[in-house]
């Protein structure tokens, strides 16, 4: 197998593992919430959906494969997302635990405009304040749980986008 070939392949599985890593943790949280009772905020519905986007986006890049082109669009399109997901989840931290409601935040009309709130209220509808959803998990709040997942999703994905443009340079 040839350097970009396995440069290429590389790229692939790194996206699959981001997908795996983004869904997963999507999964957490409803095993938290629905399990042990621990009630997500807008913020915190906001993020399961840019997870969720930075999974499919992975994953439509993983099922690229082959496609150097497309596999380092969508690792790129996913690293941008992910950077979306960090600024959501210290915007959570900073701004919006800081306040009692998170009520009608930028987070809670896209969610509402969406209607996810009503289609899978299992997965979107918030039920408690920015406040309280921000508890700590083994001393550090929920938020930067998500904010340090981001980073390494984009970290991840950046590192599949260069991989996989360093193999089609590689090729010429």
């Amino acid at each position: 197998m040839s350097y970009s070939a396995r440069m290429l392949r590389r790229s692939e599985s790194i996206l699959l593992l981001s997908a795996v890593l983004a869904i997963g943790a999507v999964g957490v949280a409803l095993v938290l919430q629905h399990a042990f009772g621990i009630e997500p905020c807008a913020w915190c519905t906001f993020q399961r959906l840019i997870f969720l986007l930075v999974g499919a986006l992975a994953a439509i890049g993983w099922l690229a494969r082959g496609s150097r082109r497309a596999v380092t669009a969508m690792s790129a399109l996913t690293a941008a997302v992910a950077l979306g997901g960090l600024w959501a989840a210290l915007h959570q931290q900073f701004v919006a635990a800081q306040s009692l409601s998170c009520a009608f935040t930028f987070a809670d009309r896209v969610l509402m405009k969406l209607r996810l709130d009503e289609t899978l209220p299992w997965l979107f509808e918030a039920t408690a304040s920015c406040r309280d959803a921000n508890a700590p998990l083994l001393g550090v709040p929920f938020a930067l749980w998500s904010a340090a997942l981001f980073v390494l999703l984009a970290v991840l994905a950046a590192r599949a986008a260069l991989g996989s443009r360093g193999a089609t340079e590689n090729r010429a």
